[in-house]
């Protein structure tokens, strides 16, 4: 002690003020080191460090699964190339206004559909069912009024009105199928009812298509109507569990109409193959549709997903990969569920019921969370069905997010994640809805440790600069109370 004293007593406050530059210009060299390697590998170095060699040495084991397999550059770059913006789809899944929405609405007293998702389907309608030839029909001209009507019931009225002008305007069943029909076996009879007269209209505007642009503006329509009506006869089909006649309708329905592809109904094929387990089946439909020049979709990326984790979740084990490595079909299923959740981050939260879940809005976001509402909506029993696959799921999916610390400013195998996603999907989902948002990386414990240090070291040299003598004795008093 008398040694410390005596060598504290010979120190100058110059020594002082020299030491806690030193240590506050130390600290701030390794906090920037610490920032530049998060930003480039999403990790702490220091904790990278203690994790990789010192645990090891002390007995610890590692639970976190490895990181995948680097993915194709070709696929990263080309995916990159142009940077759409956030674009309202029409729902594949939706469900149907009178049978399933207002049921909801009837129980719970809530509105399961926002007024600007309402009036996206209204605009839909519009563009779908009617054109400038309406004028020669008396009922679609009703029904081109019917579609524009805010009132629930003023659209219903107006369907019967059309109706009594025409008994075979199909766009009136339509609407009664949608909106009026409380149960999918009612729907389902409207439906039956459209097809007839829709069927027949469409055959009389083939006959004469080629006669004047009208002409072929109305076959369009026509088309558009016998579209729709078959694709909603196969999801009543398939909610009334008639799955193989649903399965067939939706078939022969994308074999008639191949270029209307871009109405996804290879979604609505997946999800009733899915439900027949027929994987094989599942993963002919993903061979055509998941090429890297088309859109890509939650129902897409997350099925493919669970089709290589079905390979290998049954027997796979967080500890035992841990110890032996990933073999190649779990590191295939890894890249597959890394793939997806980087496609939309949303739905592992949903799928492993750490968040509710609510209706399908009628539209979605690709990427957002309406996107991944509708998806975990129709999917989660399918993932449930698969043993151990919401167990991989769980332990993996967190690890996108190591690997693409700030997904806002780069993407790695799609382009960045829109920042406009948050804004549409608080207009698509209900207002009792809590919106999911981009789950953010927080910044690792060794960032804020080297930062507080270098900011305390700053403190200290600021402070000997300005009253050297005090922290002089504050220094000695210090280091004697320590020893």
């Amino acid at each position: 002690l008398l040694t410390v004293t005596v060598f504290l007593s010979t120190l100058t406050p110059k020594f002082y003020f020299a030491l806690t530059v030193t240590s506050s210009f130390i600290s701030g060299l390794i906090f920037v080191f610490e920032w530049w390697h998060f930003r480039k590998y999403g990790t702490s170095f220091i904790e990278q460090v203690s994790v990789s060699h010192l645990r090891p040495l002390i007995g610890g084991v590692e639970n976190s699964p490895p990181a995948p397999a680097a993915f194709s550059a070709g696929e990263s770059e080309t995916s990159r190339q142009n940077m759409p913006e956030c674009k309202v789809w029409r729902n594949p899944l939706n469900l149907f206004r009178g049978a399933e929405y207002s049921r909801y609405m009837w129980v719970t007293g809530k509105e399961p559909l926002t007024y600007y998702d309402m009036n996206l389907s209204a605009q839909d309608h519009q563009n779908f069912f009617t054109c400038d030839t309406d004028a020669l029909r008396p009922s679609d001209t009703v029904m081109q009024k019917a579609w524009r009507e805010r009132n629930p019931q003023a659209r219903i009225k107006a369907a019967y009105q059309a109706l009594e002008l025409n008994n075979d305007c199909a766009t009136a069943y339509v609407l009664l199928a949608e909106e009026e029909a409380t149960t999918i076996v009612d729907a389902e009879k409207y439906f039956k009812q459209a097809l007839k007269a829709g069927e027949m209209i469409y055959r009389k505007s083939q006959n004469c298509h080629s006669q004047s642009p009208q002409h072929e503006a109305q076959l369009r329509r026509d088309t558009n109507v016998l579209v729709y009506v078959k694709r909603r006869l196969a999801m009543c089909a398939r909610k009334l569990g008639r799955i193989r006649e649903a399965v067939k309708m939706m078939r022969d329905l994308m074999k008639e109409f191949p270029l209307l592809s871009m109405l996804n109904i290879h979604e609505n094929l997946l999800e009733a193959l899915l439900e027949l387990q027929a994987y094989a089946d599942v993963q002919a439909v993903l061979a055509k549709y998941d090429d890297i020049s088309l859109p890509k979709s939650a129902a897409i990326c997350y099925t493919a997903a669970l089709l290589k984790a079905r390979a290998v979740s049954e027997r796979f084990s967080p500890e035992t990969a841990s110890k032996r490595g990933l073999s190649t079909a779990e590191i295939n299923a890894v890249e597959a569920i890394h793939r997806a959740v980087e496609f939309n981050p949303h739905v592992p939260k949903y799928l492993l019921e750490m968040k509710s879940l609510v209706l399908p809005p009628e539209h979605i976001l690709k990427r957002g969370d309406s996107e991944a509402v509708a998806y975990a909506f129709f999917h989660l029993q399918h993932w449930k069905r698969i043993e151990g696959a919401l167990n991989l799921l769980h332990c993996t999916w967190e690890g996108t997010f190591r690997m693409i610390p700030y997904p806002l400013e780069k993407g790695h195998l799609f382009y960045p994640y829109p920042s406009c996603t948050e804004t549409a999907d608080r207009e698509l989902l209900p207002t009792f809805h809590e919106v999911s948002v981009y789950p953010q990386k927080e910044l690792p414990f060794f960032i804020h440790f080297t930062a507080g240090l270098c900011s305390f070291s700053a403190m200290l040299a600021l402070l000997t600069h300005q009253f050297p003598e005090l922290m002089v004795l504050f220094a000695k008093a210090v280091s004697i109370v320590s020893a």
